[in-house]
Order: C-alpha cells, then sequence, then structure tokens
C-alpha cells in the first residue's frame, strides 16, 4: 500500500469518527480544544469529496456538516482590528464557545493549514464557506502573529512557514523575503547545532506539517527546493530513531499518549507503513493530507532494521547559563531499542524523558516502553513522564545502567513502567518475554509489582536504589545457546550485577557480550562510567 492509499485510509477513519459524532447545541463536536473541530471537519469533508462509495454514510449529509462546522469555527476569530488578540481564536471553548477568550496557539497551528485547505479545496467549497476562508484568512494574514524573533524551536517553524504561505498568498515580496530568511537560518541552524528540542513529540511534528504544508503550497521552485533540504533533514532524524511507528531513546518533551506509549503516530504511518494502525488516534491534525517522500537513505534506515546501529549525536541548548552540550545514544535492532540521553537537561515540566528499552508497535503488549524514574511528583501511576535529575546512568548496545542517589528530602521511591506480560518475579530480578525479546531488569533494593490495564508498574523504596536492565532478542538468544524462557532464567540469574554504597553508590555488571560496565554515582554529585575499565568517550558524538 503506497502512501496515497495510507492517506486516505486516514481520512476515511477519522470521517467515520466525526460523523458518528453528535453535534452540540454550538454547531460544534467539541468544546475542549477548537483544533480538534476544524481537524475533524476537514477530513470528513475531504471524505465526503475522495471517498465516496467507500462511506458509511451519504457524502452530500457529511459534507454540509463538515461545512457547518468550519463555518462555526470560522465565525470563532477575533475580528476586530483593534483588539489585542486581532486575528486569534479562543483554544478551550468552555460552556459557552462564542464568549470563549481569544488564545495566541490555535492561529499558529491552524493559520498555514487554514490556507493549505482553501486552497487545495477552492473549487468545492460553498460560497459562504469560501467567503468564510478569504475573510479569516485576510485577517489571519493583518495580523501579523509570525513576526517574532526566531529561536529555532517549533513555535518558530510555524511562523516560518506562516511567513512563506502568507507571504506568496498576498503577494507580500518583504514577508516572503524574510520567511525565506529565516528558513535559511532554520537549516543552518540545526545542521550545526541539532535540535534543541530533541525527539519532541508532538512537537516535531509541528516541524514536519509546517514546512511540509510551506512546500506544498509554494510556486517559487527555488524556495520549495529550500523547504525540501530542510524536510530532508528533519525525516533523517526522524528515521535515525525509528522502529516501527515507535521512537528510541530520550526526549526533549512528550505528551501522556507518547509516553510510555508511543500513539502520535499519523505522519509515521504515511511515510513508512510498516506497521498496524491502532484505532485510536490521539493526535489527527493533517497527516491525512500532507505528504513529503522521505530521502531514500532515510526511508532505508528506517525500514531496514536488519543489522543494528548505534546512532550517537550531540544536542546543543542555549541557555542562560551559556552553551550546554548533550549527548544523546540509541541502540536500534529489528525487535527492540534501547538508549537515551547521557545528561540531565531541566526541560519543561521536567519532561526529560531520559532512557528506555523500546519495543515495536502492535504487538498487544500494551505500553511499549520499559523504563524506571524518579518522579518529580506524586502522580506517576497516571502519567509517568515527570522526572528529577537525581539519575545516572550508562548505556551499552542493548543494556542500560541506572543510579538513584537521592537527596534525604527527595522522596525515597523510583517507579519501573514495564509492558504487559507474564513477569517472573524474583530478589532483585524481574523476568519476562514480551513479543520476541527477553527482558531481565536487575533492581538493588526490594519491589512491588502492580499489574494495571495496560502496563506493569514497579515501585522500589529506598534513599540509594539502581537499575540495570538488558534486552536480548529470541533469535541472539538462540544464537548463543538459550533454546527457551527457563534457559534465559538461569542465564540471567547467574549474570545478577554487583551492587556497592560503601563509599560511593554504584554497580558493575558484565553485559551479555562479555563487556564490563560500571557507574559509579559519588556523594559529591561526581559520576564514573567506563566500559571495559575505559571511561566513557563522547569523540564519536555528531550532529
Amino acid at each position: 500500500m503506497g502512501f496515497k492509499a495510507r492517506q486516505d485510509e486516514i481520512i476515511r477513519l477519522i470521517a467515520i469518527t466525526a460523523q458518528s459524532q453528535p453535534l452540540l447545541s454550538s454547531g460544534l463536536w467539541f468544546h475542549h480544544d477548537i483544533r480538534d473541530n476544524y481537524y475533524y471537519a476537514s477530513y470528513l469533508f475531504a471524505a465526503a469529496l475522495e471517498a465516496g462509495e467507500k462511506l458509511p454514510f451519504k457524502a452530500s449529509d457529511a459534507k454540509q456538516k463538515a461545512e457547518g462546522v468550519l463555518l462555526e469555527v470560522l465565525q470563532l476569530q477575533d475580528q476586530n482590528e483593534s483588539s489585542a488578540t486581532y486575528g486569534h481564536w479562543p483554544l478551550n471553548l468552555g460552556e459557552a464557545p462564542r464568549e470563549a477568550a481569544p488564545h495566541t496557539l490555535p492561529v499558529e497551528l491552524m493559520g498555514s493549514l487554514m490556507a493549505f485547505f482553501a486552497s487545495r479545496y477552492s473549487g468545492q467549497l460553498s460560497e459562504a464557506l469560501a467567503s468564510a476562508f478569504d475573510e479569516a484568512l485576510l485577517h489571519v494574514y493583518r495580523s501579523g502573529f509570525y513576526r517574532q524573533t526566531n529561536t529555532f524551536g517549533h513555535h518558530d517553524a510555524k511562523y516560518t512557514a506562516a511567513k512563506l504561505i502568507f507571504g506568496e498568498r498576498f503577494a507580500d515580496a518583504e514577508l516572503l523575503g524574510d520567511g525565506l530568511s529565516n528558513l535559511r537560518l532554520t537549516l543552518a541552524h540545526v545542521r550545526k547545532e541539532g535540535m534543541s528540542e530533541y525527539s519532541s513529540l508532538p512537537w516535531f511534528w509541528h516541524w514536519v506539517q509546517a514546512f511540509t504544508c510551506a512546500w506544498h503550497m509554494l510556486d517559487d521552485r527555488s524556495i520549495q527546493s529550500e523547504l525540501a533540504d530542510l524536510l530532508d533533514y528533519l525525516w533523517s532524524e526522524r528515521a535515525d530513531f525509528y522502529l516501527k511507528g515507535t521512537w528510541a531513546g530520550a526526549h526533549c518533551r512528550g505528551q501522556k499518549h507518547d509516553i510510555p506509549l508511543d500513539g502520535n503516530v499519523l505522519f509515521d504511518y504515511v511515510q513508512f507503513g510498516d506497521f498496524e494502525l491502532s484505532p485510536e488516534l490521539p493526535r489527527t491534525e493533517y497527516a491525512g493530507f500532507l505528504y513529503y517522500k522521505a530521502p531514500e537513505r532515510a526511508l532505508q534506515t528506517a525500514l531496514d532494521r536488519s543489522q543494528p546501529s548505534v546512532v550517537k549525536k550531540v544536542v546543543t541548548k542555549h541557555t542562560e547559563a551559556g552553551v550546554v552540550r548533550l549527548h544523546s545514544y540509541a541502540y536500534v535492532t529489528a525487535d527492540f531499542a534501547a538508549g537515551g540521553m547521557w545528561e540531565r537537561h531541566e526541560e519543561f515540566d521536567n519532561e526529560q524523558h531520559r532512557w528506555d528499552i523500546t519495543l515495536p508497535l502492535g504487538q498487544q503488549f500494551g505500553v511499549n516502553q520499559a523504563y524506571f524514574f524518579h518522579p518529580s511528583d506524586t502522580n506517576a501511576a497516571e502519567d509517568a513522564r515527570h522526572q528529577t535529575g537525581h539519575t545516572e546512568v550508562l548505556f551499552h548496545k542493548n543494556t542500560i545502567a541506572a543510579l538513584y542517589p537521592l537527596p534525604d528530602k527527595a522522596s525515597h521511591a523510583i517507579i519501573g513502567v514495564l509492558p504487559k506480560a507474564d513477569w517472573q518475579e524474583e530478589r532483585g530480578l524481574l523476568l519476562a518475554k514480551v513479543g520476541t525479546v527477553y527482558l531481565a531488569a536487575y533492581l538493588m533494593q526490594p519491589y512491588v509489582l502492580e499489574q494495571l490495564s495496560d502496563r506493569c508498574l514497579v515501585t522500589s523504596e529506598a534513599k540509594h536504589n539502581g537499575v540495570v536492565i538488558e534486552a536480548v532478542s529470541e533469535k541472539y538468544a538462540e544464537e548463543n545457546g538459550i533454546a527457551d524462557f527457563a534457559a534465559f532464567k538461569e542465564k540471567a540469574r547467574r549474570s545478577a550485577p554487583l551492587w556497592s554504597t560503601d563509599l560511593a553508590l554504584g554497580v558493575n555488571y558484565t553485559a551479555w557480550d562479555g563487556t564490563a560496565l560500571e557507574l559509579i554515582a559519588g556523594r559529591d554529585g561526581t559520576s564514573t562510567k567506563t566500559i571495559n575499565g575505559q571511561a566513557v568517550d563522547f569523540s564519536g558524538y555528531g550532529l
């Protein structure tokens, strides 16, 4: 199935959901977020025109319903030119959408997409809807919401794309030139310093969405070529950490539907298509409309994991204290991936996802990530994203070691998130086979395992704690004389790490490939990380 068929599948699935959703008295489907109304209506309109006989409802009725919602959305724009929120829409609509206060976010996310939609379907829109789009887009252009200082984040990606799109739509050569300048600066920046919002979801997709939208809409071939250069970079970056719909390794930030289960998968599905689409689609946005083919090398990287690969990258952070270099590590195989970020960095709301073992999607074991962390709040069982900095890590291929030297005033409990499986509980050890992967998790301190609906939750309480987790594919195990789970258990028991708390918190572990790993967290805040007696060296890391 090609990308167009996958896009059509997405359009049809979302349209069916939209048509079955009852409208509220406001004429909208949702009052929690205006964007969901816009996205659902876009898909329903497109399906009514393009899916035809494949829909389980009358296309003309669907088109009329979609147009009604789109008109209602457009009417919520602040069109008062003297208003401080001129050109904006409300975000959370509340009980009375027409009284909801405008917010800066919707126009940033929807403005360019509205221009794309109005252009793509200009010949099929009713006269009233076409006129409403023209008026709304003129106000968006005049609002100048996109006139911001470029700091090379996801907001700036959308501002830059908007400058290009609205500069061309309204023949504003100055705005178009400003957008082109920002585009060039952005590409130069990420090539030199990496993406400071590393593997950050859904914000990475906002980059892809914004620049793909501009690539589709601009007629100037030279600008389109420069947009293609940036999109090539983005998809190459994505491919490096890709494994069958998942995103391996560390994340700068993430939403609850991406950690500990990769759920924001629609752009991946259209691009790569090597996993089954879940019926749960938490982020619809415009993956069904926007497509840019990834470079062949990126496609090969993402889709051919027959040989394990190690991805090492440097990420540059510009802070008030100066420039900080972070080092990202991922080991990716056909059956799993492992890795994370060597350094702790203070991200928004403590959302740095430091490390995990990642399993492919679609294997019916609930969440697809395995990791441990020291939570920064008391709601870790419900939201396992917020971590403190009281962690030291050591990465080596399929093995991750982590130590948790916790201060007196901190909570003395670490949390583990594991996929649903028949976990065998032993003293200081958890064992399971999840899909085609054996997992062994060693804990320094006693633990409690709890079975939840979509995951297993581990709690281990102690001031000083540690975890070593190793993933081994069934194929690799068989090649090394491990025929079944019983043999794996025996091997794991013999490989138990050595923990120490005398002068410092530490662990020594010999990985399955014979590599000697040592991680020490000193009482003075320093750490020692060695692999076969050699200190971890970051000289091989690059952009």
